[in-house]
C-alpha cells in the first residue's frame, strides 16, 4: 500500500471513530507499527491530526476530511447516484454544481452523456467548485462559468462575497447540491458557514434544485445550513434509504429518487 493510500485510510478511519491506536491501525491496515507511527507523526505535522500517547485523535472538535485525502466509500452509490442526477438535466441547461465527492461524480456523469457531445453549449454549468471545473474546461461543448472568491483547501470550493458579483447576475435552470447532512427538519447543510452561503446562492438563483447525498447523509445536521428541506425540490439518494425517511421527505415537498 503507497504512503498516500495508507494516509487516506487512516484519515478516513479517524473521522469515523475519532481515535486510532497504532496497534489497530497497524493490524487493519496490515502494516509495520512503526510505520504508522511515523505516518502519525507526518500528519501531525501537517494539522491533520493530533498526536495521543500510543495513538491519534481527529483534528478539533467538528472534523471535514478535505476533499484530497477522501478514498472512495459509497463510491458505487455515488456513481449511481451521479447518473441519476444527470438524467435528470436536460440538454442546453444551466447548471450550478456545488463542490464535494458527490457532485465531481454528478460533472463526470454530464460529461460522457452521448447527447451532450455537441451544442452551443451542449450545457452552461455554473459551480464555485476548482476540481469541477478543471475537469470540465476540456469540454468545448461546455460553457463553463466559476465564481469569484476564496479557495477553501478542504473542499476546493471558491468561498466569499467575491462570488456574489458573479452570482447576483444569472440564473439557472437547476442547482445540484452536494451535501454532509440533510434532514426534514434541519434541511441541507454544510461543515462550513462560508460555503453554506455560497451553495445557498446558488439554490436562490436555480429554478429547481436538486439535492444528491446517499443515505449516510440522511437524517442527520451539520453546523451550517444551506437551506429549508421545502426548498429542495428532489433528492437523489442509494436505494439504502428506509421507507420512513421517504415518506417524511415526501411530506415536506421533497421528491426522492431512490437508485
Amino acid at each position: 500500500m503507497s504512503r498516500d493510500a495508507r494516509w487516506k485510510a487512516l484519515l478516513e478511519l479517524l473521522v469515523e471513530r475519532g481515535r486510532l491506536e497504532v496497534e489497530q491501525a497497524a493490524a487493519e491496515l496490515e502494516v509495520s507499527a512503526a510505520t504508522i507511527r511515523r505516518d502519525f507523526d507526518q500528519l501531525a505535522e501537517q494539522q491533520m491530526l493530533v498526536r495521543t500517547r500510543g495513538g491519534a485523535v481527529v483534528h478539533g472538535v467538528s472534523y471535514e476530511l478535505p476533499l484530497r485525502y477522501k478514498t472512495a466509500r459509497h463510491a458505487s452509490e455515488k456513481q449511481r447516484i451521479a447518473k441519476a442526477v444527470a438524467d435528470l438535466v436536460a440538454p442546453g441547461e444551466a447548471v450550478g454544481l456545488t463542490g464535494g465527492t458527490t457532485t465531481t461524480e454528478v460533472a463526470r456523469a454530464l460529461a460522457v452523456r452521448s447527447d451532450l457531445t455537441s451544442g452551443s453549449p451542449a450545457l452552461t454549468i455554473v459551480t464555485n467548485a476548482l476540481n469541477i471545473a478543471n475537469e470540465l474546461a476540456v469540454r468545448p461543448q461546455f460553457k463553463i462559468v466559476l465564481t469569484g472568491g476564496v479557495a477553501r483547501p478542504q473542499s476546493y470550493e471558491l468561498v466569499g462575497p467575491l462570488a456574489d458579483g458573479v452570482l447576483s447576475q444569472i440564473t439557472m435552470d437547476v442547482a445540484v447540491l452536494g451535501v454532509v447532512a440533510f434532514d426534514v427538519t434541519h434541511g441541507a447543510a454544510a461543515h462550513d458557514e462560508a460555503e453554506a452561503a455560497i451553495n445557498r446562492l446558488l439554490c436562490e438563483r436555480a429554478e429547481r434544485v436538486i439535492v444528491a447525498a446517499d443515505s449516510s447523509k440522511l437524517g442527520r445536521r451539520a453546523f451550517a445550513r444551506i437551506c429549508a428541506a421545502e426548498s429542495v425540490d428532489t433528492l437523489v439518494t442509494d436505494s439504502a434509504v428506509d421507507e420512513e425517511t421517504v415518506r417524511r421527505f415526501a411530506e415536506a415537498g421533497v421528491g426522492v429518487v431512490a437508485v
